[in-house]
C-alpha cells in the first residue's frame, strides 16, 4: 500500500527547521576538515560527535542497517558511499549526505565538496547541480505539481550536457526519513501529485557528468556511475507554506567556511511567520 502524504503544521515545520539546521551546522563543521589526506572515517566520527553535542542523534546510523553517521560519495560515486580509511586526494569531489533527528523530526541534507583544487569540468558539474536545486525549489508553489520540480532539474542539467539519475529520487520528510511523495529529478511539467501547503520535501538533484546509468557496488550501499564519470549531489529540506517554498536547511555555514559567496537566494531565507 502506498504511503499517504503527511502534511505538517506550522509548529511541526519549525521543529523540522531545527533538525535541518543541525545538519546544516554539521556540514559547515565538516567543511573545515575536507582536504587532501583526511579520511572519510575521520569525517564520520566528527559528524557524530558534533550532532550529539548539539543535542540531536544521527539520523542515518542504524537506519536500514546503515553503519555510519554520514554517507560519503567520491567522484564516480553518486550516493550512499560508506566512510572508510582511504585518505581523500587532491582533485576529488565528495558528496557528504548527513541526517539528524531532533524532537522526533528528521533533517536530511547534502553538499558536494571539492577536495583541494578540482578540474574546471568538475567545478562546472558542481555549479550546475547546485543551481538546479534552487531552480527546483522555486517550483514548490501552490498550483504546481511534483513534475514541475522534476522538470526544473532535468531541463537545466541536460541543457548543460549532464544526465539525471533515474533510480534514486528525493522524497517527503518528517517523523520518518523517507515519507511520501517521491520527488524524481526528471519528469514533465504539470504531472505528478499536486503540491499542498504543509508538504515537506527533501529535494536532491543527483547529476552525472557522463551517462545516466548507475550500478550498486558489492557493499550493497555505494551507487556509482556505470561509465566511471563523476557525479554530484546537493540536497535541501523544503516546506511549502502559504503557497511558497520555505527552505529549512541552508548552505550558509558551508559557504562561509569555504569563503565562497552564499548561494541562498533572497526568497529562500524568509521566515515562516
Amino acid at each position: 500500500m502506498a504511503k499517504s502524504i503527511v502534511l505538517k503544521t506550522a509548529e511541526e515545520i519549525l521543529l523540522m527547521r531545527e533538525s535541518a539546521r543541525i545538519v546544516s551546522r554539521t556540514l559547515g563543521e565538516l567543511a573545515r576538515h575536507v582536504r587532501p589526506g583526511v579520511t572519510t572515517n575521520y569525517l564520520d566520527q566528527l559528524a557524530e560527535t558534533y550532532i550529539r553535542d548539539l543535542g540531536a542523534v544521527p539520523g542515518f546510523k542504524g537506519l536500514y542497517g546503515c553503519p555510519s553517521t554520514i554517507l560519503t560519495s567520491i567522484d564516480d560515486a553518486v550516493i550512499h558511499g560508506l566512510p572508510n580509511d582511504k585518505p581523500l586526494e587532491e582533485g576529488m569531489i565528495v558528496s557528504i549526505d548527513c541526517g539528524a533527528v531532533l524532537n522526533g523530526y528528521h533533517g536530511d541534507h547534502a553538499y558536494t565538496f571539492a577536495v583541494g583544487e578540482i578540474s574546471p569540468e568538475k567545478a562546472h558539474l558542481l555549479e550546475v547541480t547546485k543551481r538546479s536545486l534552487y531552480l527546483a525549489i522555486e517550483q514548490m508553489r501552490i498550483g504546481n505539481r511534483i513534475g514541475d520540480i522534476s522538470y526544473a532539474v532535468q531541463s537545466y542539467c541536460e541543457a548543460h550536457g549532464f544526465s539525471i539519475v533515474r533510480e534514486f529520487v528525493g522524497h517527503g520528510l518528517g517523523r520518518e526519513l523517507h515519507e511520501a511523495p517521491e520527488v524524481p529529478n526528471y519528469g514533465r511539467k504539470g504531472h505528478g501529485k499536486a503540491l499542498q501547503n504543509g508538504m515537506t520535501l527533501a529535494i536532491e538533484p543527483m547529476v552525472n557528468m557522463g551517462k545516466k546509468e548507475v550500478r550498486i557496488l558489492a557493499d550493497k550501499w555505494t551507487v556509482v556511475t556505470k561509465d566511471g564519470q563523476p557525479s554530484a549531489h546537493f540536497e535541501h529540506d523544503v516546506a511549502l507554506w502559504e503557497g511558497k517554498p520555505l527552505v529549512l536547511s541552508t548552505f550558509d555555514f558551508v559557504e562561509d567556511v569555504l569563503g565562497i559567496p552564499r548561494s541562498t537566494p533572497e526568497w529562500a531565507s524568509k521566515e515562516l511567520v
